[in-house]
Order: C-alpha cells, then structure tokens, then sequence
C-alpha cells in the first residue's frame, strides 16, 4: 500500500511538474489528462478520491484510536508505534496525493482556459485587422469616388461654360439673323418701290410713244 501510494505521489508529481513547464511532454500531459477526463474517466477518478477519503479517514480513526490507548497505558508499546507511523505515513501519502490530484486538475483547467483566451484574443486580433483592412479599403474606395465626383464637377463646369458660349453664339446669330432679316424687307420694300416707278417710267414711255406716233401720224397726212 505504501509503495503504491509512493508511485502515485510520484507519478502525480511528474505530471504537475510537466505542466507547469511549457515542453513537448506538457503537450503529452494535457492529451492524457484530456483522455481521462473523458467517458468514465472523472467517474472513476471521483471514485478513487472517494476511496482514498474514506481510507485517510480511517487511518485517523486509528491514530485517534492508538492514542485514546496511549492516553489509558501511560505510553506507546513498540507495536503501536509502528502501527502510529504507518497510519500517519499513509495519511500523509494520501492527503498529499489528493492534493496534488487537485492542483493537477486546477492546472489543467486554467492552461485550457488560457489557451481558449489566446484562441479567442488571436480571433478578435484577426477581426480587428480585417475591419482595419476593410476601412482602409473603404477608404481608397472612398477616395476614389471623391476623384470622380471632383472630375465630374470639371466636366460639368466646362460643360456649362461650353453651353454658355454656344448660347451667346445664337444669341449673336440670331440677332444677326433678325438684321438681315430687316434688311431683306427694306430691300423688298425698295424692290417694290422701284418696281412701280420702272412700271410708271414704262407707261410714261409708251404714252410718249402713243403721242409721238399721233404726231407723225398727222404729219404725214
């Protein structure tokens, strides 16, 4: 019972002390330890803990029970102390392994808890960087939009000023266009006139001729 509890104790030893150490054997601890958590595993742990109680207790009983003894014969015979020892040696085997059992599980608690921490810290690291990335690239894109409203505004204010200059253009043709078209009705206006004076010099002639020809007329008769 003594040996196991010594390869117990030391075995549970080695195990806390690989996993307070950061190597390839803390790796090969939190996989076992996984594994017996696992299934029946904390059923049979709880078990054994259980077992090992109970056992602790009764090697205080007997302790308690050996020295209500050594309390009624004045003094440990040889045979009690020897029992007195291994009780107490198992006992502290015991209460030292359970304790051990317990660090061993509050380690392996608070290492997967830090790794989730990381795992999780690492994943909101990845977000932030990726909305950062996006918010650069909102803002290139951003930009870019800004560019092509400023170089739309150019095109439409060199627009405006184009249409401003045709429009002033015909304004100035038609202005034109209305001078020439009064001109052009001035000059019909002229054209008729001058149509009824040749129309008025024509009869005139032919009245000169009609009386130039009675004239001649009369003379010859």
């Amino acid at each position: 019972m003594i040996q196991l509890l010594f390869a117990l104790l030391a075995a549970e030893a080695a195990l806390a002390l690989s996993l307070l150490f950061r190597t390839p054997a803390r790796r090969l601890a939190l996989l076992a330890i996984d594994r017996a958590k696992r299934g029946r595993g904390p059923i049979m742990a709880k078990t054994v803990a259980a077992t090992m109680l109970l056992v602790l207790a009764s090697a205080g009983y007997s302790l308690d029970k050996i020295r209500r003894r050594t309390g009624e014969l004045g003094q440990l015979t040889p045979t009690d102390q020897v029992l007195a020892s291994r009780h107490l040696l198992e006992a502290s085997l015991m209460g030292y392994s359970l304790f051990l059992g317990l660090i061993i599980d509050r380690l392996h608690h608070y290492i997967r808890e830090l790794r989730t921490m990381k795992k999780n810290m690492e994943a909101v690291t990845k977000q932030s960087r990726t909305l950062e990335e996006a918010k650069l690239g909102g803002m290139e894109e951003i930009q870019g939009y800004q560019k092509e409203i400023a170089s739309l505004k150019e095109q439409v204010e060199m627009l405006k000023n184009q249409s401003q200059k045709t429009t002033e253009k015909l304004k100035t043709a038609e202005a034109n266009s209305m001078a020439l078209q009064k001109q052009s009705e001035g000059l019909l206006i002229e054209y008729d006139r001058l149509i009824g004076e040749n129309s008025d010099l024509r009869n005139q002639l032919q009245s000169i001729d009609l009386r130039m020809s009675h004239s001649d007329g009369k003379k010859n008769s």
